[in-house]
């Protein structure tokens, strides 16, 4: 029998357990179970949907955001920037794919992060490891590295704050096609630029035609209006739990944090609580895909996840790095081809690829994220599958995190903008440089299936 809270039974990993008042934890959680949702059921079942119609190659699943979302740098204008880098790569996606992008935001909820140590030392002082703003503080300090029950109130908070702005834009009048241009960034420049600019002039061309001949109101919410979804990794079970709610019209329990959630690669254990938690909610399920998944335990995974085998339940999330992805993930592919499970194949060309430069910023090659990328895809066909989706951590900012890209970041320049809490990320001119990369490898498997 599944519940809410029958995960507690199972063996839990990277949730923190050293909370010094566990009834001040308690409580909080019991406030949260009073809050009203942050998504509603209708919504997941029409994300589910759309990604049902990803799994069978009618479209495609473009997944990114901020690898840790941070309470010091909330704002509006962050929120914004994050959300037309977005819409730019979809349409970059749309135009040169011709398919429906499924646009879903690692936002609006994705805060906490599993560590590959519990602790972290500086010079001869070692303290518990940064977990995630609605868990610990980044400062390297005893007192800010204390977990605080009461972040995750702050994080709701900022999640609902996020996603009323968030609607405000996709509805209300920002994500028209006639605004193309000016989702442009005032920092964005290089040849990637010019070939959305390029688009951005033949949309905005069609768009004046259609006017001329009076249809300008022909389709006019497709138009004028985008479906954005959020998601985060369900990593701290006692806040999802709070926020799981039975749906008044199926008897359905639905994680009403997010859209969609995910379970990490760390902790995708048979036996563990993350996935006994996610086997009994209706939301649309990532699992991280690394090098230790074997093809027998990824079915049995399924068959514990999904047993109807639905689709658009399932996204399985590759993450090998570049030089593994080739060992690995042709047996997966192959082993859910051959048991007919029907799943969202996308590809996390980002964790894989993590390095340290000489200088000691964590990094990521721009290079070796578009090389995973191509490779996917490449895998994935061979495999008689389709390569459905691209998940990626990447800001509106104008940072310099990763290396290289057609802006040629350097080692030198890392310091410059380096504003990551967490993971570095991709900036606008490199997830343009992905989405146009993404596009041309689209395009070539619409034409192989005409040919």
């Amino acid at each position: 029998m599944w519940s809410p809270e029958s995960w507690r039974a199972k063996p839990a990993k990277h949730i923190p357990d050293d909370y010094p008042d566990q009834a001040a934890l308690a409580e909080v959680e019991r406030t949260l179970a009073a809050y009203p949702p942050l998504v509603f059921a209708g919504e997941v079942r029409t994300l589910k949907e759309r990604l049902a119609r990803v799994s069978a190659g009618e479209a495609f699943l473009l997944q990114g955001g901020d690898c840790a979302e941070s309470f010091a740098e909330f704002s509006a204008d962050k929120i914004r920037d994050t959300f037309r880098v977005l819409l730019q790569m979809a349409v970059a996606l749309t135009y040169g794919a011709a398919m429906p992008v499924v646009k879903v935001g690692r936002i609006a909820g994705q805060f906490g992060k599993p560590r590959s140590s519990p602790i972290e030392t500086q010079g001869d002082i070692t303290l518990p490891s940064y977990r995630g703003d609605n868990i610990n503080g980044m400062e390297f300090t005893e007192e800010a590295r204390i977990p605080d029950p009461e972040r995750l109130l702050k994080a709701y908070g900022q999640s609902a704050s996020t996603l009323n702005l968030i609607r405000a834009f996709a509805k209300g009048g920002y994500a028209s096609l006639r605004n193309v241009h000016r989702w442009n960034l005032e920092f964005a420049s290089g040849p990637q630029n010019e070939r959305y600019m390029e688009i951005a002039d033949r949309i905005s061309d069609a768009m004046a035609f259609m006017d001329a001949c009076g249809l300008s109101g022909f389709n006019s919410r497709q138009l004028n209006e985008v479906e954005f979804y959020t998601s985060h990794e369900a990593l701290l079970l006692g806040y999802e739990q709070a926020m799981t709610r039975t749906d008044s019209t199926s008897g359905d329990y639905y994680d009403t944090s997010g859209h969609m959630v995910w379970i990490g690669d760390r902790t995708r254990q048979l036996d563990g609580a993350h996935i006994e938690f996610c086997r009994g909610i209706k939301n649309p399920i990532g699992m991280k895909c690394g090098p230790t998944l074997e093809p027998d335990e990824l079915i049995k995974l399924l068959d514990v996840l999904n047993p109807d085998n639905e689709a658009g339940r399932i996204v399985l999330i590759a993450r090998f790095g570049t030089e593994k992805i080739a060992q690995h993930l042709p047996a997966l592919v192959r082993r859910v081809q051959q048991e007919g499970r029907t799943v969202v194949w996308s590809s996390d060309p980002m964790h894989g690829n993590t390095i340290k430069a000489d200088n000691g910023y964590k990094t990521r090659k721009v290079s070796s994220v578009l090389g995973e990328v191509e490779q996917f895809f490449d895998l994935v066909r061979a495999e008689g599958a389709y390569p459905g989706g691209v998940h990626f951590e990447m800001t509106g900012q104008d940072v310099t995190e990763c290396l290289g890209g057609l802006q040629t970041i350097t080692e030198d320049d890392l310091s410059e903008r380096y504003h990551t809490h967490c993971d570095p990320r991709l900036n606008a001119n490199q997830a343009l440089e992905l989405a146009f990369t993404l596009a041309e490898e689209l395009k070539a498997v619409r034409e192989r299936a005409a040919a």
